[in-house]
């Protein structure tokens, strides 16, 4: 007993051999009845919903309302042939891509060539055989299968990114307030104490960066100031440069490890290499603070000129003579919660009217100049020449910091954090 083809247009279970998930409805266009009837016959076989059309018109209007997945249209037809249905088709709006299969009894190149610029996929020769049929449906599920999968993770990829946009919108939002928060660090950008002038420069190559300067005084003529780089970059790193500012807090001297209260009525520095040790020990003993940074904390008396500082791997601080000569103090020492057991040996000089002390970190002397050395010490030296000899205070370190980044290394800022301090005696 012979089962009955389904009507055109009837749902049918899919074939597991030809069947895909991205073809399940073919529409035949001929301009002969029986011809429609029998292509559509052997599809409805295979399993797919199949409609039929006589014309070009008449296929184009189905298309709008029930769009298929494939189209199979003779070439041969009144007022608009299979090339004009296909290049129609092709300019059809679509949520997908549409395979289309001409049929023809036409097999020269120059016709192949033509049905293939409308926007064909494939040919079919009238009259049609099964298994032909059956091959050339089971190719276009296949492209379709493969168009279907490509759109669709397309469609998760573009759904991540806007996903991944608001994620990275809401974190460089949180990350801008963290900038001002940082910068807050340092609210001012020059402070006096007697006869001394300290000016703060800080120049994150990020957001947010590792490197904090400051100053502080108990009164009395005593005057402390830091500059500090914190190990890597970021977030974490200014995570860490939040925690080291409150342990050298200007505003609340009780919670300042520099200073220490005596005979219960006022405030002393602390000498440097002991705030360093005390540094030193605090974070060896915090949970999760694994890093560890370089420092030069100085303390001077601003009424001698005299100045004590320890240097915990930072770059050597830069005393510059109102005479004009130059010299750089220190002789390296250890970072700060590196080794537990460090030693921090403190140094000490003497500044005179018109002198000046430049604390800087490493993005200064490790700033790539064209020719990809090093900027380095001396051309540090060079670089300060060149400032305008009335140049003073935060004047004095914009003006070096542009021909840093104008002159000597125009990525300047670029890979690191760029700070520094500057004690002026006698102002």
């Amino acid at each position: 007993m012979t089962t009955p083809a389904p009507s055109p247009g009837t749902e049918c279970p899919a074939s597991p051999a030809v069947g895909e998930a991205a073809l399940r409805h073919i529409l035949v266009v001929d301009d002969s009845r029986m011809q429609r009837r029998i292509v559509a016959a052997m599809l409805s076989r295979l399993g797919y919903r199949v409609s039929e059309a006589g014309t070009g018109e008449e296929a184009l209007a189905l298309c709008r309302t029930d769009a298929p997945d494939l189209v199979l249209s003779d070439w041969m037809m009144p007022r608009m042939d299979g090339l004009d249905f296909c290049r129609r088709f092709r300019a059809l709006d679509r949520a997908s891509y549409g395979y289309f299969i001409l049929l023809t009894s036409k097999s020269d190149k120059a016709d192949v060539a033509a049905g293939l610029d409308a926007g064909a996929d494939d040919f079919l020769t009238k009259p049609v055989d099964p298994a032909e049929l059956r091959a050339r449906i089971a190719a276009g599920a296949r492209i379709l299968r493969m168009e279907r999968e490509l759109s669709e993770k397309n469609r998760l990829i573009s759904e991540t990114l806007d996903e991944l946009q608001a994620l990275y919108g809401a974190l460089d939002r949180d990350l801008m307030q963290a900038r001002e928060i940082q910068q807050a660090l340092i609210p001012e950008t020059s402070l006096t104490f007697g006869r001394a002038r300290v000016s703060f420069l800080l120049k994150p190559c990020g957001h947010v960066g590792g490197d904090l300067v400051g100053a502080f005084s108990p009164g009395h003529g005593a005057l402390g100031v830091y500059g500090i780089d914190v190990s890597g970059h970021g977030i974490t790193s200014a995570l860490m440069t939040a925690r080291v500012s409150g342990y050298l807090s200007r505003e609340f001297m009780e919670q300042n490890v520099a200073m220490e209260q005596r005979f219960d009525r006022f405030f002393a520095l602390r000498p440097p290499e002991q705030v360093a040790d005390l540094l030193n020990r605090r974070l060896a003993a915090e949970r999760g603070a694994d890093q560890y940074f370089t420092m030069v904390y100085a303390t001077a008396d601003v009424r001698t000129g005299r100045v004590r500082m320890v240097q915990a791997g930072h770059p050597h601080p830069l005393l510059l003579r109102a005479d004009g000569c130059a010299e750089f103090l220190g002789q390296g020492g250890l970072p700060v919660g590196l080794f537990s057991d460090a030693r921090f040996d403190r140094i000490e000089t003497r500044m005179f009217p018109g002198d000046r002390l430049l604390v800087y970190s490493d993005g200064f002397t490790e700033c790539r100049m064209p020719d990809g050395s090093m900027l380095g010490e001396d051309g540090l030296v060079r670089l300060a020449a060149k400032v305008q000899p009335s140049a003073s205070g935060r004047e004095f370190l914009d003006d070096l910091y542009w021909h840093l980044g104008n002159e000597a290394c125009p990525a300047a800022g670029a890979d690191d954090d760029i700070s520094a301090v500057l004690l002026e005696y006698g102002v």
